[in-house]
């Protein structure tokens, strides 16, 4: 049994790590991410982890891990800023608010597929010019659904959460071991 990881995201081979998981590969499906018309946010998060599966080629003996982490502001979708100034308008918008961070997982084994979501709740202070201008010139907020990441600079900006840490990440360890024990992987070796 082999096991690879559907997501290009460093986040996600880091958070693998702490389970003592090292993917076999990693093999980052190329699929159209847009919303449908008028589509939420949580559907939306579950299809894209579904199609990202779908799309990783896979042998018998292979399971395949894909994940999917949108930023929810209402009924509006935040995905991943295509510029500074798309990035400086997520987060004026989710500036002094509360928004979700939806996390789906997907796990492909042969035919059969498993599915989680996760919801996590996030309140971001409100922030200043300096703080916004600040962020934008690190970078960190490229590829980042909602325009920042939680584990980086960005964390000063988040003073509560409610869920899971590591779904705001791009994939919640708890819910990943307990798919993947279900599919079969050996998570937890006994010594001999």
């Amino acid at each position: 049994m082999k096991l690879v990881l559907g997501s290009g995201s460093p986040r996600r081979l880091e958070l693998l790590a702490q389970l003592g998981v090292t993917p076999d590969d990693i093999r980052p499906p190329d699929i159209d991410e847009t919303p449908y018309p008028a589509e939420l946010p949580r559907p939306y998060c579950a299809r894209m982890a579904r199609e990202k599966a779908a799309a990783v080629v896979a042998q018998q003996d292979e399971i395949v891990l894909c994940a999917d982490t949108t930023v929810a502001l209402g009924r509006r979708i935040l995905g991943k800023p295509e510029n500074a100034g798309q990035a400086a308008e997520f987060l004026w918008a989710l500036s002094g608010r509360r928004h979700r961070v939806i996390t789906a997982i997907a796990l492909k084994y042969g035919e059969r597929l498993w599915l989680r979501d996760v919801v996590t709740t996030v309140r971001m202070k409100q922030l200043s010019d300096v703080e916004v201008n600040g962020y934008l010139a690190s970078m960190d907020w490229q590829g980042k659904a909602g325009g920042y990441g939680i584990q980086g600079p960005a964390g000063a900006f988040i003073p509560w959460i409610s869920g899971s840490f590591s779904a705001v990440m791009g994939l919640p360890v708890t819910e990943t071991a307990q798919l993947l024990m279900a599919a079969g992987w050996p998570l937890w070796k006994e010594e001999s």
